[in-house]
C-alpha cells in the first residue's frame, strides 16, 4: 500500500462453517469487493477458492495485513489467541477487529490486538443474504464498521450490553438448529400418524419454507400464528396441546439456557 492510501482490505481469519458462510455472503451481495479480501485459512476451503477465483488473496505474506481496514476473527474460541497473536504486529494500526466468536470478550481480544473491537453473532444464513446478526461494541467507529460488513446480508440487531451477546447467540445463532430439530420431530410425528417417511419429511420441510415466507412479510409472530390458527380449527387444537403441558416452553428455555451456559464456559 502506498503512503497516504486509505486501507481497503478486509481480512477474514478462519474459514470454517461460519467463516465460509460470511465469505459466501460477501461474494453473493457484493458487499465486499473480492479483490479487497484477504483470507487466512490453514486448509483448503471451497468458499476461499471461490473468492480466489474472483480476485481475493489467500494466505498472503503477513505484510499484506498492513492494508487491512478490518480483521474479522472467525476461528474456534479455543484457538483465538494463537490465531490472532502472530497477526497483531503486522495489522494496520487503524484497523478494527470484528469477532464472530462466542464466549470471548471484546476486552480480551482488544488486549491482544491493541485495536477497537466489535462483536457480531451472525447466523449461517448470511451465506444466502438472509441472516440475522447481533452486534455490540463499546467503540462507535468499530460498531459502524461491523454493521457495514453485515448489513447487506443480515438483519443487524444492536445490543445495549456485551453481556447480552450470549443470549443473542442462543436465541438466533443456535436457534436455526433448534428449529430444524423441531421440524424433524414434526416429520417423525407425521410418520407415526401414517405418512410415509418421504412424504412426512417433504411436508415438514415445506412447512418450514412457508413459515419463513411469513416471517419475511414483517408481521408480528403473534399475528402470523393468528392468521393460521382459526378458532376451533386443527391448528388451534395443536397449539393448545403444546401449551397445555408447557413442554414447548420448557424445551425452548432449556435449549437457550444450555447454549448460554456453554458460551460462557469458553
Amino acid at each position: 500500500m502506498e503512503a497516504g492510501d486509505t486501507p481497503r482490505a478486509v481480512v477474514l481469519v478462519g474459514c470454517g462453517r461460519l467463516g465460509s458462510a460470511i465469505l459466501e455472503g460477501w461474494l453473493k451481495t457484493g458487499a465486499i469487493d473480492a479483490r479487497d479480501l484477504i483470507v487466512m485459512t490453514p486448509s483448503d476451503k471451497p468458499a476461499a477458492e471461490a473468492a480466489r477465483a474472483r480476485g481475493a488473496r489467500i494466505n498472503p505474506p503477513p505484510s499484506a495485513l498492513g492494508e487491512a481496514r478490518v480483521l474479522v476473527l472467525a476461528v474456534k474460541p479455543a484457538k483465538w489467541r494463537e490465531a490472532l497473536t502472530p497477526l497483531a504486529a503486522d495489522l494496520n494500526p487503524d484497523a478494527v477487529v470484528v469477532s464472530v466468536m462466542a464466549g470471548v470478550t471484546a476486552a480480551d481480544i482488544g488486549a491482544v490486538a491493541g485495536r477497537p473491537v466489535a462483536r457480531v453473532m451472525p447466523t449461517t444464513a448470511v451465506a444466502q443474504a438472509r441472516g440475522v446478526a447481533a452486534l455490540w461494541s463499546g467503540d462507535a467507529g468499530a460498531r459502524e464498521t461491523a454493521r457495514g460488513l453485515f448489513a447487506a446480508m443480515a438483519d443487524v440487531v444492536d445490543l445495549d450490553l456485551e453481556s447480552r451477546i450470549d443470549a443473542a447467540t442462543a436465541t438466533a445463532g443456535s436457534a436455526p438448529a433448534f428449529i430444524y430439530d423441531f421440524v424433524l420431530a414434526l416429520a417423525r410425528a407425521g410418520e407415526a400418524e401414517g405418512l410415509s417417511a418421504e412424504a412426512a419429511t417433504r411436508l415438514a420441510r415445506g412447512a418450514l419454507r412457508s413459515a419463513g415466507a411469513g416471517v419475511d412479510a414483517g408481521e408480528t409472530l403473534e399475528a402470523l400464528i393468528a392468521r393460521i390458527a382459526s378458532p376451533g380449527g386443527t391448528t388451534r387444537a395443536g397449539l393448545d396441546a403444546m401449551a397445555a403441558g408447557g413442554d414447548l416452553d420448557r424445551a425452548a428455555a432449556a435449549a437457550v439456557k444450555a447454549a448460554v451456559q456453554r458460551a460462557r464456559a469458553y
